[in-house]
């Protein structure tokens, strides 16, 4: 995917990942039509695996965050 193009979002990509590989399955395409596919469809996967990294690490500093509040509860002023 070039830079100045926007990614999809996750949904989005998931959405069209699904669809080729509907089509690659399908068969019946020219082996060029089946290369573009292929290549979209690596494409569209590494957007899907970007978002659901991102997600993860947003889980994962929000988890730690909280468990952080956590153990400061019940703490007083420590001299």
């Amino acid at each position: 995917m070039a830079e100045t193009e926007t990614a999809p979002g996750y949904e989005q990509a998931r959405d069209e990942l699904i669809e080729v590989v509907r089509k690659l399955e399908a068969g019946g395409t020219s082996l060029e039509d089946s290369l573009a596919l292929w290549e979209r469809g690596e494409e569209l996967a590494t957007v899907c695996r970007r978002w659901l990294e991102g997600a993860r690490a947003r889980l994962d500093s929000a988890l730690a965050a909280r468990d952080g509040e956590a153990e400061g509860v019940g703490d007083g002023p420590r001299e």
